[in-house]
């Protein structure tokens, strides 16, 4: 293949990465010459996917991560510069979702809100600001969030994950402008329902089939849909795009 991108070995931690989009991240990774981190809570699953890339003769890393722990990140921000020396990207993928339960937001237990945010938005400042001062001194950086259309939406019954998404992108811009001086760029990606291997018992076949009647490509979304966008946010060809959100959902959403 040949690097019209800039990927060839460029090392991408993507967290939340042992199943789902994460790992469909990291193939599209290994595909586009990039070295995939896999770091993921379960490391079980993490070790699976890159003993997975590793069978298609693609080196990868598994660690295991908690990303609302500021220690856990530490050691695998440590653990990655120690085998490679580098991070050049960087995908906030991790986040509490496919376990929730859909429900008025007065009856969400404040330990499961608390969570949420833990996880899907202070882990995201975690992991960023522990791989800034590695991609400064090299003064090239891809940092991507994964948001969801979900904000874009209104999606209600999840007002946690929706308002942790939505807190995603003020993030973005606001690091945006903080980290454009030294060639870091930091864009959000926003995908719609897609289908993956994690089941999601909280949303119903009437559900899915609305959601595809309103969509101007009406077919369910694969996360071979969202690969495009994630390379081309991680590549030389967008070092000028900054601060920016692509919603990837078939036009379900107009953000």
């Amino acid at each position: 293949m040949s690097d019209f991108l800039g990927l060839k070995d460029r090392v991408a931690l993507i967290t939340g990465a042992g199943q789902g989009l994460g790992r469909a991240y990291a193939l599209a990774y290994a595909q586009a010459g990039a070295v995939p981190i896999i770091a993921d809570i379960d490391a079980k699953k993490a070790a699976t996917v890159a003993d997975e890339l590793r069978s298609l003769g693609k080196d990868s890393l598994a660690i295991e991560v908690d990303v609302a722990s500021e220690h856990s990140v530490a050691d695998m921000t440590a653990r990655v510069l120690d085998r490679f020396g580098r991070i050049d990207i960087l995908v906030n993928n991790a986040a509490i979702f496919s376990t929730l339960k859909m429900r008025p937001f007065e009856e969400i237990p404040l330990d499961e809100w608390r969570r949420v945010i833990d996880v899907n938005v202070t882990g995201c400042f975690l992991t960023s600001k522990s791989v800034a001062a590695p991609m400064r001194e090299a003064g090239w950086g891809r940092v991507i969030h994964i948001s969801s259309a979900a904000w874009s939406m209104g999606r209600g019954n999840y007002l946690h994950y929706t308002t942790s998404k939505a807190a995603l992108l003020g993030m973005t811009r606001s690091m945006a402008r903080e980290l454009g001086t030294h060639g870091i760029t930091v864009n959000a990606i926003l995908p719609g329902a897609t289908h993956t291997e994690v089941s999601r018992e909280t949303v119903s076949p009437d559900q899915m089939n609305a959601f595809l009647a309103q969509r101007s490509i009406p077919r369910l979304e694969t996360p071979d849909d969202l690969c495009g966008a994630l390379l081309f946010l991680s590549s030389d060809a967008s070092g000028f795009v900054t601060g920016q959100t692509l919603t990837v959902d078939g036009g379900l959403s107009y953000e």
